[in-house]
């Protein structure tokens, strides 16, 4: 199979979907991969290294597309990528259909294969592909919102950790998943005071015995969440349902409960976001301001570390990039149950049930098209 990598092009998006590492591998499985030229550039590698794992370096996007069987980016096609998307073609990425009509009747239109890395997901439930992400992006909340505390960034001036005499600062995390946990490790680390919330019991009891005791975890509610964003300086979004719009569980009637330069982090905010002020913002204008409330709602916050968050995302996508290559994506799907989960939209149609319910579109079971 030819597998196309191609340079991303959404704003200030400095990750690229596979390495030279990678790129070595999949050519000794016998592959044959095109590399779009500066692709790697923004996470430190070039276009020599590329061709040394045994890429061809092709100079246009439209070539990657007109040659490759399988197209794979890091973020999702963006409209001037549309019309270069051929019937059957595989397109394989970061989609996030739920919050995107539009990109979502693009692809029905173009009648490809497309196979969203987030909902690729294991028998256990985990979503292999996202994981990497969420742990870079739950980590970078804490980051982030300690930064825009400060009162030159608009913040209240508060220090997460506080000092010796000084009360620390107080975190709420809604979500209690990957992204929840490693926004909770990184303020208890900081010294702040906790707070974890998440409706599924089992795992409230999971961080129970693995979290420090200045996280304190609850049951998820309308009232707890009211009640814990009057005295939160940082509060993060952490909620995630796979492939669905996210839920609104900060309403704009908390936000004027909320102090006054507390710091919002919606890193819900590639499903639509789970807080009802927020809209997507970019790295180079990252925050803007609700009842003085700030809101950070970055959408490829990942994107700010591409070192990082490009060798994380090659060791958790190439093992599934080889079995569609090698196998085909129709006997991929057969042979790999995690693989059929990502399938959203194919030859034309949608099936994935949360995109189609998401724009009241037809659904119809991948199974009918292997």
């Amino acid at each position: 199979m030819i597998v196309g990598i191609l340079k991303e092009i959404k704003s200030e998006e400095n990750r690229v979907c596979m390495t030279p590492a990678g790129v070595e591998v999949m050519v000794g499985k016998g592959q044959t991969l095109l590399v779009e030229k500066g692709a790697g550039i923004g996470s430190g590698f070039d276009d020599t290294a590329y061709a040394k794992a045994g890429a061809e370096i092709v100079n246009a996007p439209a070539e990657i597309f007109k040659r490759a069987d399988m197209v794979m980016h890091v973020k999702e096609p963006l409209p001037a990528e549309y019309d270069l998307i051929r019937e059957g073609q595989i397109i394989f990425t970061y989609l996030h259909l739920a919050a995107d009509e539009r990109q979502t009747r693009a692809l029905i239109k173009s009648k490809a294969i497309c196979i969203a890395y987030e909902t690729i997901q294991k028998t256990d439930g985990s979503l292999p592909l996202l994981t990497p992400m969420s742990e870079v992006a739950g980590r970078m909340a804490i980051q982030q919102g300690a930064k825009y505390l400060e009162i030159a960034q608009g913040g209240r001036g508060v220090l997460l950790g506080g000092v010796p005499g000084v009360d620390p600062g107080n975190v709420v995390v809604i979500g209690g998943g990957i992204v929840g946990i490693n926004a909770a490790k990184m303020a208890c680390g900081l010294g702040a005071k906790v707070y974890i919330l998440d409706m599924n019991l089992d795992r409230l009891r999971y961080l129970s015995d693995v979290m420090p005791a200045n996280c304190f975890n609850l049951y998820s509610s309308p009232a707890t969440v009211r009640e814990l964003v009057k005295q939160a300086h940082v509060v993060v979004g952490a909620v995630l349902i796979p492939g669905a719009k996210a839920p609104k569980l900060v309403t704009r009637d908390m936000l004027k409960t909320m102090k006054p330069g507390a710091v919002m982090v919606d890193v819900a905010i590639d499903q639509g976001g789970c807080f009802e002020t927020s809209k997507a913002t970019t790295h180079s204008n990252p925050i803007y301001t609700v009842d003085n409330v700030v809101h950070y709602c970055v959408a490829n916050m990942p994107g700010a570390v591409p070192r990082t968050s490009t060798l994380a995302l090659t060791n958790a996508t190439l093992p599934y990039a080889v079995k569609i290559a090698s196998n085909g994506w129709q006997r991929a799907m057969q042979d790999n149950p995690d693989i059929k989960l990502g399938a959203n939209v194919v030859q034309g149609h949608i099936t994935y049930m949360a995109v189609a319910e998401a724009f009241n579109l037809d659904y119809v079971q991948i199974d009918t098209l292997l």
